[in-house]
């Protein structure tokens, strides 16, 4: 007699992360088997290209770190009843779903499609009950911007490396993202501050209030100062001038509250406030996301769910009272091009889960994002903050004055929360009561000499803000690609701004020059767009990306036969080899521009130079490198010498003062916020390793030594292809 086949018990559910997975298991409960993808299963190749350039087919692979994965999966889906697919709602969750399902072999009877904006039982309990079809509009156009990045960056770089120097990459939204950093700096660089004087009074009213007036005109026309002997005329003619209130202006104002986060305004916020870089954001973001504490946290709309407004108005009565309370919820609408208005904007999924009741749940840094998002959801939900603002207006013999100030009558959504900025708000006293035609007297007149300033550096917020206004990239692209900026030296990080190397400038120039599209805000935005129709499925993605490759692919073919590695990399001078009398030329190095003699050769150690060879180089005028940082109160362990912050071929470091008698290096690690998977103790630190490299370990090494070339979280969209090219060249 045959043996009955066992009917399956059990439904598979995948999800792309374990603590994704153990999240949903509590919640599933039995009869669910919840496992990890550990992000893309299938992937293209590292090694090589991996796509045919005539159909631009995909070669996927399995890496061989996820055979193991694959082999598990393809063995829980044969065995279940149906198989749940639940990863990201956006294109890249929508990918590694049909990757899965693919790879596991989950025949189209058993498959299950489920997405929600936030692991909660009931957002999962929902979801489970209106499962769809795997949607291949959205597969497609993640493929597709795959595919172009692939493109890109496979086949650009290799340019770079022959024309400008070895191991550069090059990206289609980093290399925009970079010139916009190499133009800011030119303008920086090219500007030339214009010196400029304010006249300012302090005045007295007849009750004895003080206050300050800015001369603003005379004799109708606007006052320009423009150096101290102006200032110095003016005052004098303002000394013994009478002055009176010539008009009084009041009125009430508001200020309505921030919209609720979206990927891009949280990062710049997290920025801002917290002094998070956006990689480490998306870090905290995700754990809290895959946690349940809050909604998906890459999406660009402002939309909240009905049951969040209406819990947004308890929470707000029971903290604050009536009279921060709203009748009606506010609703926001985005203005990002291409948002997906059926998303939701980041929120907490409890917001009666305050950041005090939430404290003992979260690691320190998990809080202060967790508090943040928090009081941004609550603040807009909560009414405008009013202001009662006087202007008045003095005359003084033919001058005129003016005076603002502004009171706050009720703070309404700033009692939760106020929106930072690059740019400090300028504090703005309330003015005492004044009648028009009073008579004031004069207490004292400063003069103060002023500069125009250039505009200022980006940083990662600033950056991320022009990144989206101009519709390039999407909420999962602009972490990483502002990390590869800074983690291929093209940019450092002082003090939040971003400066570029000088390699940035001549990757910048030979694009602008050879590949001006590339480098193009308005062409890279078309891309998107050409994307966000593929994704609507109203375009083919095979057209699209063969619109884009077949020029590109010329070009760089032409530029490789006709663009001389002199004229990109070498600079002519007036200047003359003090040694041998041939011309010098500024060539760039690894670590930045310098003077070269046209017949420069390096000699091998311990030998002479071969005949007709010169070895003069030097740093160009004003480029010596800074000088040390002398560190107060820190001295080297090792010999006792006051340590320095000092800049190495590997960036920014601590050493001692003593080198290269003493070679002693300060240790630094940058916390990442994610726990390590080998022991649970402890956070991973980001370190860099023999040759330069970075890599993820333990903070207990040596008690722990787990250490990881990438760091253990859910993948994003990333434009990893130009930095695979360079790495598997």
């Amino acid at each position: 007699m045959a043996k009955q086949a066992t009917k399956p018990t059990h439904d598979l559910v995948v999800v792309e992360s374990p603590s994704k997975a153990r999240t949903l298991e509590r919640m599933l409960g039995s009869g669910y088997v919840v496992e990890a993808s550990y992000g893309h299963i299938r992937d293209l190749p590292k090694s090589k290209l991996g796509i045919d350039l005539h159909t631009f087919a995909p070669d996927y692979v399995i890496p061989s770190d996820s055979e193991k994965v694959a082999r598990q999966l393809r063995k829980d889906a044969k065995s279940a009843e149906r198989v749940w697919l639940a990863t990201d709602l956006d294109r890249e969750g929508e990918a590694i779903a049909w990757h899965v399902a693919d790879v596991a072999g989950v025949p189209s009877e058993k498959r299950r499609r489920v997405t929600f904006h936030e692991i909660t039982p009931t957002a999962i309990a929902d979801a489970f009950k209106k499962p769809r079809d795997i949607d291949m509009d959205l597969v497609n156009a993640q493929q597709a911007r795959r595919i172009v990045d692939r493109l890109v960056g496979y086949k650009l770089s290799p340019l770079l490396w022959k024309k400008i120097r070895y191991g550069l990459s090059a990206g289609r939204v980093q290399s925009v993202a970079l010139r916009l950093v190499v133009d800011r700096e030119r303008e920086t660089q090219a500007f030339r501050p214009e010196e400029y004087w304010t006249l300012d009074a302090i005045l007295q009213d007849r009750a004895g209030d003080t206050f300050p007036a800015e001369v603003v005109s005379q004799k109708g026309h606007k006052l320009h100062i423009p150096d101290q002997a102006h200032a110095d005329h003016h005052r004098a003619a303002l000394a013994d001038a009478v002055y009176a209130v010539s008009a009084v202006e009041k009125r009430e104002s508001s200020r309505n509250p921030a919209a609720p986060f979206t990927t891009s305004t949280m990062q710049q916020e997290a920025s801002r406030k917290l002094g998070f870089s956006l990689k480490r954001t998306m870090v905290l973001a995700q754990q809290l996301y895959e946690d349940g504490h809050i909604t998906y946290m890459r999406t660009d709309s402002l939309h909240l769910a009905e049951n969040a407004l209406r819990q947004a108005h308890d929470v707000v009565l029971a903290e604050y009272g009536q009279a921060y309370a709203l009748e009606r919820p506010h609703h926001y609408r985005t203005k990002t091009k291409g948002a997906q208005e059926a998303h939701e904007a980041i929120r907490p999924t409890d917001l009666s889960r305050t950041p005090y009741a939430m404290r003992k749940s979260l690691t320190p840094d998990q809080q202060k994002l967790y508090t943040l998002i928090w009081r941004r959801t609550l603040a807009s939900q909560m009414p405008p903050a009013r202001y009662g603002s006087t202007r008045l207006d003095i005359e003084a013999d033919g001058y005129l004055l003016r005076a603002t100030g502004r009171r706050l009558l009720f703070d309404g959504f700033l009692r939760a929360y106020q929106e930072g900025s690059d740019e400090p708000e300028r504090e703005t006293a309330p003015l005492p009561d004044v009648a028009q035609g009073e008579e004031l007297t004069l207490l004292g007149l400063d003069a103060t000499q002023h500069f125009t300033e250039p505009p200022p550096r980006y940083t990662e917020a600033s950056l991320v803000k022009t990144l989206e206004e101009h519709g390039i990239g999407r909420p999962s692209t602009y972490a990483p690609t502002i990390s590869t900026l800074l983690d291929r030296k093209y940019v450092r990080r002082e003090q939040r701004a971003l400066i570029p190397e000088d390699v940035a400038f001549t990757v910048v120039d030979f694009l602008k020059e050879h590949f001006a599209d590339i480098v193009d805000v308005s062409f890279t935005a078309r891309i998107e767009e050409d994307l966000d129709k593929i994704a609507r499925g109203e375009v083919a993605w095979v057209p699209v990306v063969k619109e884009f490759f077949d020029p590109f692919i010329a070009r760089v073919e032409e530029k490789a036969e006709t663009v001389k590695r002199s004229d990109v990399v070498e600079e002519a001078t007036d200047k003359t080899c003090p040694k041998c009398g041939r011309p010098v030329v500024i060539k760039l190095g690894r670590y930045g521009r310098f003077y070269s003699c046209t017949g420069f050769m390096r000699g091998k150690k311990g030998q002479p130079l071969p005949p007709g060879a010169c070895d003069y180089s030097a740093p160009l005028e004003g480029e010596q490198g800074p000088q040390m940082e002398i560190l107060e109160g820190e001295v080297c362990p090792q010999c006792g010498k006051p340590l320095a912050r000092r800049r190495g071929r590997f960036g920014p470091f601590i050493g001692c003062t003593g080198y290269p008698e003493c070679r002693y290096v300060k240790k630094q690690q940058e916390k990442t916020g994610v726990t390590c998977p080998r022991c649970g103790k402890a956070e991973l630190v980001r370190r860099r390793g023999r040759g330069g490299r970075f890599f993820y370990g333990c903070e207990r090494y040596p008690e722990c030594t787990f250490t990881a070339r990438e760091l253990p979280a859910a993948p994003t969209a990333e434009e990893p292809e130009a930095v695979a090219a360079a790495e598997t060249a």
